[in-house]
């Protein structure tokens, strides 16, 4: 029997735990402190196909990492656990200048013949958008794409947990190398995966390692509404950081910042939360109608240029790390993870992970 450590319970953590569980020659166990996980910033959108972000590799690693969300629903499914984290409910593109609209709506059609999950294309007026998003305000003009998914982040990792069979031990845990085998909490383990985000050149530096990952402050806001049914209502994706994200049960999410100057700080910035509500309220003014409302803040990673990155830790055999996934996280992680894992077992790999180079981030220090 195979022994794994993952460190970090977010969903790169925990759909690895989930994948690397169907193989029954592998033992999981996942470490993760509790505090300031990418998950908890996420605002949970799954559309890629608007980016217009020139980095290739980047974007086939996102589209793929769409396309790989109906094979997660399926799976999980078939063990008989809930996909209510997961809905195509389609979404809103608004750009300030509505002449730019045109060139995302050739570039999202032209893409639709690689990605068919993109769904139907089309613009839409504010009077035809009201009638599956009620009181929305401030445009008159966006481009609707009905595959585009929200995913609630948090229900997404508790159901892969619960598959897995893993409740992850909440504790602060180093990685130490001992004899040739690893050391994580004490116990020697064959194998460990590091999704610990933001918080991996902690992890690495006392092992000798320099590592190009910086974190990234994320805040957003999540709204209760009592009697108002939300769950098919589109995503609205305004230009610049802000998003409107309707689940089901009433919950209307809003966010998130993106603060790379704030290192690891969890503290609330109201500043910021009010200038996310205020933006929010132009287009939907009922926000000030909801009965309750809460906050989530939580630490992304992001590299010098960008670009995420996976792989086996440099001089490290069977050490493998992710990171950089910065506010695509939600999108690519699910994937990402599922490759880990196919790198730990020799599974088929969906990724060429050469694309990712691990080595450009992550370097032993002479």
């Amino acid at each position: 029997m195979k022994k794994v450590a993952i460190i970090g319970a977010g969903i790169v953590g925990a759909t690895a735990a989930y994948y690397l569980s169907k193989d029954k020659t592998v033992s999981v166990t996942v470490f993760d402190e509790g505090k300031g996980q990418a998950t908890k910033a996420a605002a949970g959108i799954i559309s890629p196909w608007f980016s217009k972000r020139r980095h290739k590799a980047w974007y086939r690693m996102a589209r793929l990492g769409a396309d790989f969300y109906p094979k997660l629903v399926k799976d999980l499914a078939e063990d008989g656990f809930s996909s209510s984290f997961y809905k195509q409910s389609g979404i809103y593109l608004l750009k300030k200048r509505e002449s730019r609209l045109e060139d995302l709506f050739q570039l999202v059609k032209d893409r639709r013949q690689e990605s068919p999950l993109i769904g139907e294309v089309a613009y839409v007026n504010l009077t035809e958008a009201q009638k599956y998003f009620p009181d929305l305000k401030g445009f008159n003009k966006a481009i609707y794409a009905s595959g585009a998914a929200r995913v609630d982040g948090s229900e997404l990792t508790k159901t892969l947990l619960a598959g897995a069979g893993c409740s992850p031990i909440t504790k602060k845990v180093s990685l130490e190398i001992k004899e040739n085998t690893y050391l994580v909490d004490g116990d020697r383990y064959d194998a460990v995966i590091l999704a610990t985000g933001a918080w991996l050149p902690e992890i690495l530096d006392p092992l000798g390692y320099e590592v190009d990952v910086r974190p990234q402050k994320g805040q957003l806001l999540d709204y209760y509404f009592e009697n108002l049914e939300t769950d098919s209502y589109p995503v609205l994706m305004p230009e610049g950081e802000l998003d409107v994200i309707p689940f089901g049960g009433g919950k209307v999410s809003v966010g998130a910042s993106h603060e790379n100057d704030m290192g690891y700080d969890l503290s609330v910035d109201d500043s910021i939360l009010e200038a996310l509500e205020n933006e929010a309220k132009a287009y939907y003014p009922n926000l000030s109608m909801a009965v309750d409302k809460r906050y989530r803040i939580g630490t992304r990673a992001y590299t010098s240029d960008f670009a995420p990155f996976y792989g086996q830790v440099p001089g490290l055999e069977g050490v493998f790390a992710v990171s950089g996934l910065g506010s695509s996280g939600l999108t690519t992680g699910p994937l990402i993870a599922h490759e880990i894992a196919c790198l730990l077992t020799n599974g088929p790999a969906i990724l060429d992970y050469s694309d990712y180079p691990i080595e450009r981030y992550i370097i032993k220090k002479e």
